[in-house]
C-alpha cells in the first residue's frame, strides 16, 4: 500500500455563497477541495479563485469533466489557482495530453462504456489519475457498489493509477474497499449535508485510518 488514502470533498453546491459557506464547514479537515460541475457550470472560474485564495496551500481541483479544448480549459482552471483538472474518458488522448500539460495533475472521470484498452492508451499518454463513479443517476436508480465495481478498481490500480473513487459515499462505506490502494476518496453530500460536517469528515478519516494506516 502506498500512502494514507487523501479525503476529497466535492463542492456541487448551486452557488458560490453556498459553496464558501459549506467549504468553510470543513475546509481544515479536507485534503482536496473540488469545485463541482454544477458550481463550475453555475458560477465560472470564479470559484476556484475563491478557494485558492480561502485555502492557498490546498490541493484545489476543478470538476469540468472537460471533453474538448483541454488545453485552454485546463489553463484557464490553472490560471484561476486550480491545481487539477478533471476530463471526461470520452475525451481524446490529444485533449488529454493537452490539459495534462497545464495542470498539475489531471483526474480522467469514468463514466459509460470505458474499457481497459482506453486505460492503456491514457497511461501511455502520462495519465496518472483516473476517479470511478458511482454516478448520482445510477445511485437514485437504486444502483450500489458490488463485486464488479471493486474488481475494476483493482485492475486500474493494478495498471498503475492512482484511483479514486465517488459515489454515495459515506463513513460506513470506506470500509467496502479495504485492501485496494485508493488514492482519494470523493465525499460530497455526505459531508456538505451531514448534521455535523466536521464530525462527518472526522469520521471519515477515522475509517481511512482503521482501514488504510500503517
Amino acid at each position: 500500500m502506498s500512502s494514507l488514502p487523501k479525503l476529497q470533498i466535492a463542492l456541487d453546491n448551486q452557488t458560490l455563497s453556498d459553496a464558501i459557506k459549506s467549504i468553510n464547514a470543513v475546509g481544515e479537515e479536507i485534503d482536496v477541495v473540488e469545485a463541482g460541475t454544477i458550481l463550475c457550470l453555475q458560477e465560472g472560474m470564479e470559484v476556484v479563485r475563491c478557494l485558492r485564495a480561502l485555502y492557498p496551500e490546498k490541493i484545489i481541483l476543478a470538476d469540468t469533466k472537460c471533453a474538448d479544448a483541454g488545453g485552454t480549459v485546463a489553463k484557464n482552471c490553472a490560471d484561476a489557482g486550480a491545481d487539477w483538472m478533471t476530463v471526461i474518458c470520452s475525451a481524446t488522448i490529444p485533449t488529454m495530453k493537452a490539459a495534462l500539460a497545464e495542470v498539475d495533475d489531471l483526474q480522467v472521470e469514468l463514466y459509460g462504456d470505458w474499457t481497459f484498452d482506453h486505460a492503456r492508451q491514457w497511461k501511455e499518454a502520462g495519465l496518472s489519475q483516473v476517479v470511478y463513479h458511482q454516478s448520482r443517476d445510477a445511485l437514485n436508480s437504486g444502483k450500489s457498489w458490488g463485486d464488479e465495481d471493486l474488481d475494476k478498481l483493482k485492475k486500474l490500480s493494478e495498471m498503475g493509477f492512482k484511483v479514486s473513487v465517488t459515489g454515495g459515499l459515506n463513513p460506513d462505506t470506506v470500509k467496502l474497499f479495504k485492501g485496494i490502494d485508493i488514492y482519494c476518496f470523493i465525499a460530497g453530500r455526505g459531508i456538505r449535508d451531514a448534521e455535523d460536517p466536521i464530525a462527518a469528515a472526522r469520521e471519515f478519516k477515522a475509517e481511512i485510518a482503521k482501514y488504510w494506516g500503517k
